[in-house]
């Protein structure tokens, strides 16, 4: 489960477009840049992210992050079940709370 939390969180930074490369990617993360390689050409292999280059600039290590329709998808279903996850996390709280209270 810890991957697609990893893939959840990347999908989420690019969409916001608050990373322009991996390291930034990284940075906002808290995940090593290893990991975020990793995870990105699985994100790619998977046809979720795409990589554009801009061709008019001088840095050509310069490129964008971007979902493609299917990432977007993807980052729809995934949010919905980190939301199911931590809601169930919360019940279970609740109730231990309140056994807790009651002893």
């Amino acid at each position: 489960m810890k991957l697609q939390d990893d893939f959840f969180n990347i999908l989420r930074i690019i969409q916001k477009g608050k990373a322009r490369n991996q390291r930034e990617i990284a940075q906002a993360s808290g995940l090593s840049l290893g990991k975020i390689n990793h995870c990105l050409n699985e994100l790619k292999k998977k046809g979720l992210v795409k990589l554009e280059n801009f061709k008019n600039n001088k840095n050509k290590s310069v490129y964008l992050y971007l979902l493609t329709p299917q990432g977007l998808k993807t980052k729809i279903k995934l949010t919905i079940n980190f939301m199911k996850r931590k809601s169930k996390e919360y019940d279970e709280l609740k109730k231990e709370l309140h056994k807790d209270k009651n002893i």
